[in-house]
């Protein structure tokens, strides 16, 4: 089955919106473990707006399944990540003022960057992952960067879901049977949801992890962190 990382920025927003330590970022994540989460995710960005850099050295000290630490990857980014050796470093292609992340990388266009990336991060024994969209030639661009693993941004499949599944899982398959080929691990991420994460799962093959933030943590206004929790898990079995 797919392990289930639960991506803790929306805990951070609402914590700085009062500029105080409620909620508890780190007796979430905590209480996230305890409840049957496999991973906590952060993206920390420049301007701190949720995560603070600060937050990925606390946690570190406290995650016991995987810490995985997204984002540009910036010179303060690498030395955040060289600082704090998290179990898997997520490269993603955001801007500094970007609201979320919102495509993936071009590796053709970014090959030898992404490579001395991957290279940096892996000498340290650091999990890599390239983050990008469904797309044969990027998938292949990705496996010559010597990453371990990449994650399909799942925002389109997402958006398409109720109107056509069918369709709008189909690059996706493609790009995984692509990948499986070239060794390169699965993970996923982005607006996926109890609505369509067990339809996604089923149709990947050796899908190993999904980053789950946004839709987790609304579902969990209504139903319970650790009841949302486990209705995930059962998803993905």
């Amino acid at each position: 089955m797919a392990i289930l990382s639960v991506n803790v920025n929306k805990i951070a927003t609402l914590r700085n919106s009062r500029g105080g330590d409620v909620p508890n970022l780190l007796k979430v994540a905590i209480d996230l473990e305890r409840f049957g989460a496999q991973g906590i995710t952060i993206h920390p960005r420049p301007d701190e707006r949720h995560i603070k850099y600060q937050d990925a050295r606390d946690l570190k000290k406290v995650v016991q399944t995987e810490l995985n630490i997204e984002g540009n990857p910036i010179e303060s980014f690498i030395k955040l990540v060289d600082e704090v050796k998290p179990a898997q470093v997520t490269l993603v292609p955001d801007g500094p003022d970007a609201l979320t992340s919102n495509a993936g990388w071009d590796t053709l266009k970014h090959k030898d960057f992404l490579s001395d990336i991957v290279k940096h991060f892996k000498d340290q024994g650091i999990r890599t992952s390239i983050f990008v969209d469904p797309v044969i030639a990027i998938i292949e661009g990705a496996a010559k960067t010597g990453v371990d693993r990449i994650e399909l941004y799942t925002e389109d499949f997402a958006s398409n879901y109720s109107s056509d599944k069918e369709a709008a899982i189909q690059p996706y398959i493609l790009a995984a049977q692509k990948a499986n080929e070239l060794g390169l691990g699965i993970n996923a991420g982005h607006d996926l949801s109890l609505e369509n994460i067990q339809y996604f799962n089923k149709q990947i093959p050796n899908l190993l992890e999904v980053s789950i933030g946004h839709a987790l943590i609304s579902e969990s206004l209504y139903l319970g962190l650790e009841n949302v929790v486990n209705m995930y898990k059962a998803k993905l079995v």
